[in-house]
């Protein structure tokens, strides 16, 4: 099932649709998006993860890092619940 990110990219907001299927987290859509390669930092990402006793150090090495990147808020849109029969 697919879903809807907002984010902001260089002070332009933008929605993109996403789906688990083709990537890992919303991050790596957006980066994908905007045609940034995300090798170096997924590599950095998981020396974090390996060496932190927690997911806050992994989501602070990510949040700063996106930042410098250009990247503002970064998350999905709700969820629209429509009855049966309702396109």
């Amino acid at each position: 099932m697919s879903r809807t990110i907002i984010y902001t990219f260089k002070n332009e907001e933008k929605r993109l649709v996403f789906s688990y299927d083709h990537y890992r987290t919303i991050h790596e859509a957006v980066a994908a998006a905007e045609g940034i390669d995300l090798t170096e930092y997924l590599r950095m990402e998981q020396q974090v993860e390996a060496v932190s006793s927690g997911a806050k150090a992994v989501k602070d090495f990510r949040d700063s890092h996106f930042r410098k990147l250009g990247f503002g808020k970064i998350s999905l849109a709700k969820k629209v619940n429509r009855g049966v029969g309702e396109k």
